[in-house]
């Protein structure tokens, strides 16, 4: 048998991979906004638009690669390819810091780097997700165990890879930033070189049967009114996609109180492609006249606790934006005589990752063989409601506190480890979920659905980040004022904490859906 320790080989060789990928992500993305700013000289503004755009569409570009690997390449070639144009990606970087100097040059390489990042991701991320879940039975208790252990492989690389690339580009030297990149490049080579060398060895299903290969095409008469229909019929379906989502994303960005040349004035085209794409690529798939009804039931629960996981997702992404804000400006840093940067605050998930995975892939295995593990809807309703006591916890730490008046970075800590316990329950478990709820020739598209709602969340986690508190100035969402950070910080308790409790109620009619 194929096994280590209990799981198929094949789950360590999609770990060392998803490790590498994750830590040229991560490497760049530590050293992106500073590039821009200090070597490139853009404003904060700008570059902050610069990079919300491009990790908005990092998380919606697995529609395209999942279609593509479910009707054309299979997973295994999707992988390769996504992982050689990333590093390409990355190199176009690594040139662009190489000439900073020249700063037309510089940007077009940049923005060149970023499109195949873009376009790379798109192929990987659905795909090696999805190879994790074949390399089981379908009856299989262990799939979500695998995928929790799956999952840190994107934590190690997540960790490692902002010491090592902010370490040879970080420097304080503009002209260092090249080495960060070039140091990302690398890490996404050897992912890819790792998996093409192993991939036939160990990527296989409990038969011994290679899995993710190319779909094998259902010889058809093209030539009989048949096979000319059902062309025309896809080729309809493609075409109205398109065009649905384009007039959904222009009506998205109308500035519907200005007229003329206003009309489109301060539109986030990105913004509105990503809801508009949320909209319509769910409906494209559902309607699939291939789908039977029950494979249609199943599918819509993918898309309920899609939505779900956007309120999660919202309010985790805090850490990147508000969380930093406050880390910076009202968390005592001090240990001793020394201050902890507060960057070093976005090491503490990624290291509470690695450490608790393997105690949650142990209790969930645990549970399964006592017949007692809580169903996938619960365990994602779970996740939702520790983020809203993580939230709580933080807003009992400020509350009455004076602005400026520095509090205990134990606040900090105790909310970041409490939404990692959160994410183990619902990050894992929903690629766990949409893997065994797919119908196979559609698995890699409907996970990158799944990817969608982040891309959706991270814009929307952009929007609610602007409600972080500024003296002087009043803020209210939808109705509820904001006027301190025990404020801003009940606001993610009662969105998630209410996310949480409809979920849970809703979770016991989910698993009937599941099992239909």
């Amino acid at each position: 048998m194929n096994r280590t320790k209990g799981h198929p080989k094949g789950l360590y060789l999609l770990f060392v991979t998803e490790m590498w990928e994750r830590f040229s992500y991560y490497g760049m993305r530590a050293l992106f906004m500073l590039y821009m700013v200090q070597a490139l000289l853009f404003d904060k503004e700008t570059a902050s638009q610069v990079y919300g755009s491009y990790t908005g569409l990092v998380y919606l570009t697995p529609l395209i690669g999942g279609y593509i690997a479910d009707r054309y390449w299979g997973n295994r070639r999707s992988i390769v390819v996504g992982a050689l144009t990333m590093a390409i990606g990355q190199f176009l970087l690594f040139l662009s810091a190489c000439y900073f100097h020249e700063v037309a040059l510089a940007k077009y390489l940049m923005f060149c780097g970023l499109g195949l990042l873009i376009l790379g991701n798109g192929f990987f991320k659905p795909n090696i997700s999805t190879m994790v879940g074949r390399l089981y039975t379908p009856d299989d208790n262990r799939k979500d165990s695998a995928f929790t252990i799956f999952y840190m492989g994107v934590n190690v690389g997540s960790t490692i890879a902002p010491l090592v690339c902010g370490l040879v580009g970080n420097t304080g030297h503009p002209e260092d930033f090249k080495w960060g990149f070039l140091s990302a490049c690398i890490g996404m080579l050897l992912g890819a070189g790792v998996f093409q060398l192993f991939k036939n060895k160990y990527i296989c299903d409990p038969d011994g049967n290679p899995v993710g290969t190319a779909p094998q095409k259902i010889a058809t008469d093209t030539t009989s009114a048949e096979g000319n229909t059902q062309k025309k019929t896809t080729t309809g379906r493609t075409i109205l996609m398109i065009g649905s989502t384009l007039i959904l994303t222009l009506l998205f960005s109308v500035n519907w109180g200005a007229e003329g040349s206003a009309l489109f004035a301060g539109a986030d085209w990105i913004g509105s492609l990503i809801y508009a794409t949320a909209i319509v690529m769910p409906i494209f798939i559902i309607t699939d006249h291939s789908l039977t009804r029950h494979e249609k039931v199943r599918i819509g629960v993918i898309y309920i606790i899609a939505f779900f996981v956007i309120f999660f997702w919202a309010a985790y992404e805090q850490a990147g934006a508000s969380l930093t804000f406050f880390a910076d400006e009202q968390t005592d840093r001090h240990i001793g005589s020394w201050e902890m940067p507060a960057a070093y605050f976005q090491s503490f998930n990624p290291i509470m990752i690695v450490t608790l995975a393997p105690i949650f892939a142990a209790v969930w295995s645990f549970l399964g063989k006592k017949g007692i593990e809580p169903s996938s809807p619960r365990k994602q309703a779970i996740g939702l409601g520790l983020l809203a006591l993580g939230y709580l916890f933080i807003a009992f730490g400020v509350k009455n506190v004076e602005p400026g008046v520095k509090v205990s970075m134990v606040w900090l800590t105790g909310l970041y480890l409490i939404h990692t316990m959160g994410e183990l329950c619902l990050a894992p478990i929903g690629l766990s979920l949409v893997y065994k709820l797919s119908p196979a020739r559609f698995s890699s598209l409907l996970m990158g659905v799944w990817y969608l709602s982040t891309s959706a969340a991270n814009k929307f986690a952009g929007l609610l980040s602007g409600y972080y508190p500024e003296q002087g100035v009043s803020k209210s969402f939808m109705g509820y004022p904001i006027e301190n950070l025990f404020d801003f910080f009940m606001l993610f308790v009662f969105m998630s904490g209410a996310a949480a409790v409809i979920l849970f109620l809703l979770s016991g009619k989910l698993k009937k859906m599941m099992e239909v």
